[in-house]
């Protein structure tokens, strides 16, 4: 029996063009096809014609299969000699599973290859003209969850940008720890809506308000929360799209 191997593929920030061509590649090869809501759906009309495909769920708070069963599934393909493709939204070391993939195939024995991608962190701001850094002005960046299930206070370091994944459903808490570490509440920021697809939108305000903006324009994951004043390079970049 030929040996099978696993490939644990990011498939970019929403628009499936942002993908790797190695990963694009290694799509196209797949027997199995194990994929998350989060990764382009237009990225299957990739595989070939009699490959199968195993829906896992994973967005925010739904998840129709829980990780256990996911890694059994990968083992239970790769074992039987077959190209097994572990589609992941963004990039599947970045506030994501992937390790714990890893990890499990390696104790396994099953060969398997990490492919990078674009996380949504990057690629999303960076889609409305925001930069995460600017050479002389703004250094330095810290990606970050908005969201900790063991209860423990969030992160909010003294860098120039900040930028929060699964921030949505907890932005009361991440502003009150970004202002509780002592930024200013006159600070730009913006969540960035279903970013690098035709649904993409920004929702701009500062800290002051953003938490009753997210409320009104009924703020919806996937999104990125990204603060700092970088964000006002995205209002001259791009003035259309923010109007």
């Amino acid at each position: 029996m030929a040996r099978g191997k696993v490939y644990i593929i990011g498939a970019g920030p929403g628009d499936w063009e942002l993908i790797t061509v190695k990963g694009l590649s290694r799509i196209k090869q797949a027997d199995i096809i194990l994929y998350d809501f989060l990764a382009s759906d237009d990225l299957l009309r990739f595989a070939k014609k009699n490959a199968r495909f195993i829906c896992c769920g994973k967005a925010d708070g739904l998840h129709l299969l829980e990780q256990p069963q996911i890694n059994k599934l990968l083992y239970k393909y790769a074992k039987q000699g077959l190209s097994v493709a572990r589609l992941k939204g963004g990039d599947p070391l970045v506030f994501s599973r992937g390790i714990e993939e890893a990890i499990y195939l390696k104790n396994k024995g099953i060969d398997f290859e990490i492919i990078q991608g674009i996380t949504s962190a990057f690629g999303a701001p960076e889609s409305f003209g925001i930069p995460l850094t600017r050479k002389g002005k703004y250094s330095s960046v810290a990606v970050l969850t908005g969201r900790k299930s063991n209860g423990e206070k969030l992160d909010a370091p003294k860098c120039d940008t900040l930028v929060y994944l699964m921030a949505v459903a907890n932005i009361n808490n991440v502003v009150k720890a970004i202002l509780d570490s002592g930024r200013n509440k006159s600070t730009p920021c913006a969540f960035i809506e279903k970013g690098t697809t035709p649904q993409e939108r920004v929702v701009l305000g500062r800290l002051s308000d953003i938490v009753n903006l997210v409320k009104e324009r009924k703020v919806r994951s996937p999104a990125v929360f990204v603060v700092g004043e970088v964000v006002n390079y995205g209002k001259k970049i791009l003035n259309d799209k923010f109007k």
